[in-house]
Formats: C-alpha cells, sequence, structure tokens
C-alpha cells in the first residue's frame, strides 16, 4: 500500500509542501502545539489506510509483550534510594498495558511504509519547527502499537522523546482517555514540587483529550506528564506510535526498552546518544 493511500491525501497531501491545504494543516497543528504542546489531525488516515493499520495490529497483537514488572514510577526507570520516599522517583504507580514492538512491523506492513516515507517526516518537522527530522534509530522502540486491554492502563510518565507522534487505531469503548499536564518540566528543570502535586491527585492542570480513530496526534511528551486511563470496556485500545528525532543515531535506555519492551537489540550494547540530561 502506497502511503499517500493511508492518509486523506486531499487534505493532506504531504508530498505538495506548497500546496493550500498542506501549508493550511501546518498552521493548525502549529496553531494547537504553541498552546499547550498538543495538536491533532483530525481523521488523518484514510478509511482504508485505517483499517489496514487495525488489520495489522489485531495480527500482531496475541504478539504483544506485557512486563511482569507491573509498577513503574514517572521516569519509567529505577527509584533513587538517596531521595525521600515522596519524591517521584520512589512514587511507583501501575502500568499494565501492552506494547506490539517495532520488529514485528516489517517492511510491507502499512505501519512501516508511512513511518518510513520521507514526505511524513517533511511534513512532521514543518509542524513542529524543525529543519530536519530522522528516524529513530531504536529497532525496537521507534514504531510500536500500545495495547490496552479492559482493565489496563498506562499511569502517569514523561516520553524519552521531545515529540510523540501517535495515530490512534481503535478507541476504547468507555475509558482509554488520553490526559495529560502541558509544560510540567523544562529542559533546565524538574520542577518536582509541581510533579508531585499532580502525583498527589490535583486535577487542577490535567487536559483530557478527546481521540477518534484515524486520527493524527502530535505531543511534546517529554515535558507535559500524561497518562491513558484504564480501559473499561472490552474493546482494546489500539495506538501506533511513531518517534523521530532531531538527530541521528539516537536510541533508548537499555534499562527502560528492556523493561517496556522485553528485549533488546545490539545498539543498545553501544555509547548512547540523549537529548538532555533530564530524569529519564
Amino acid at each position: 500500500m502506497h502511503p499517500a493511500d493511508i492518509i486523506d491525501y486531499q487534505r493532506f497531501p504531504l508530498d505538495q509542501p506548497d500546496s493550500p491545504a498542506y501549508q493550511a494543516a501546518v498552521q493548525t497543528v502549529r496553531a494547537s502545539l504553541s498552546k499547550d504542546g498538543c495538536a491533532v489531525a483530525k481523521d488523518f488516515l484514510s478509511p482504508e489506510g485505517l483499517q489496514t493499520m487495525l488489520d495489522e495490529a489485531k495480527e500482531r497483537q496475541h504478539l504483544a509483550y506485557y512486563a511482569p514488572k507491573k509498577y513503574c514510577n514517572i521516569y519509567l526507570a529505577n527509584g533513587n534510594p538517596d531521595e525521600p520516599d515522596d519524591h517521584p522517583q520512589n512514587i511507583f504507580m501501575a502500568r499494565t498495558n501492552g506494547f506490539i514492538t517495532a520488529d514485528l512491523l516489517p517492511a510491507g506492513t502499512a505501519a512501516h511504509s508511512l513511518y518510513y516515507w520521507p514526505p511524513l517526516r517533511q511534513f512532521l518537522a514543518h509542524c513542529l519547527h524543525k529543519d530536519q527530522l530522522f528516524i529513530y534509530a531504536d529497532p525496537i522502540s521507534n514504531m510500536i502499537i500500545n495495547v490496552a486491554q479492559q482493565g489496563q492502563q498506562f499511569n502517569w510518565h514523561y516520553d524519552t522523546n521531545e515529540f510523540t507522534i501517535t495515530f490512534l487505531l481503535q478507541a476504547a469503548q468507555a475509558g482509554g482517555h488520553f490526559e495529560y499536564v502541558p509544560n510540567l518540566r523544562n529542559k533546565e528543570d524538574e520542577c518536582i514540587a509541581d510533579v508531585k502535586q499532580v502525583l498527589a491527585g490535583d486535577r487542577s492542570r490535567v487536559k483530557r483529550l478527546n481521540l477518534q480513530a484515524g486520527d493524527l496526534q502530535f505531543f511534546l511528551g517529554r515535558y507535559s506528564l500524561h497518562q491513558v486511563t484504564a480501559n473499561q470496556g472490552p474493546r482494546e485500545r489500539l495506538l501506533l506510535i511513531q518517534s523521530f528525532c532531531e538527530a541521528e543515531h539516537v536510541t533508548g535506555s537499555p534499562v527502560r526498552v528492556k523493561d517496556l519492551y522485553g528485549k533488546t537489540a545490539a545498539v543498545h550494547q553501544q555509547s548512547r546518544i540523549v537529548s538532555d540530561q533530564l530524569l529519564d
């Protein structure tokens, strides 16, 4: 399936950057991102593209990895014995969702074709005010499908990358809401006191997004705490997540990749390139 057929090409002609439709889409996304680090391009996927990628996800759903470690902190990392019990590094919450990893979505799948299509990266870069984007060099986690069955959830956390691109393939019948706290930290400050307030139940800054199947979401998840609430219905919530970087050869933390996806690759044995010094 050609990538142009996977998307609603009339509204999102990604290989025509000078077209009015392309420019309008970019400006709409930029306006939303500037407000709170989140933007949605509604019905970005074509009906055929959505159905094809949904079928791919369902075919592989039985291969999803569910970590035996069911509790994690917001950094998806180990605790810190040098900090008090109420420090965010030492507050652990339930994470019960599963992941279909990138190595299970090889060349020939629609998800792979769209991810590696240069016009998509160009469009995303324009929307994000970036000069150039590269494929995330992690062969396990650069393109994954988040699977949440009934009762499963992914509690508050930050992302490794500055931004994440997601496509909702199937919404839960009930629950499964994406919630976020915009700009809770920045490159220079973890803002621990503010994080503690959210983890203690303060919802004054929490926003909830109403996503529909076929929507493309831009999200600055490196700085905005976010979660997916428990799926309360019998239908699985399936979300395709694609990651890109401003630098080449960036990979995930070997510990984090192993914990989340159950495996690592040869690249994880090499020196890791990171984009900042924030807690991961």
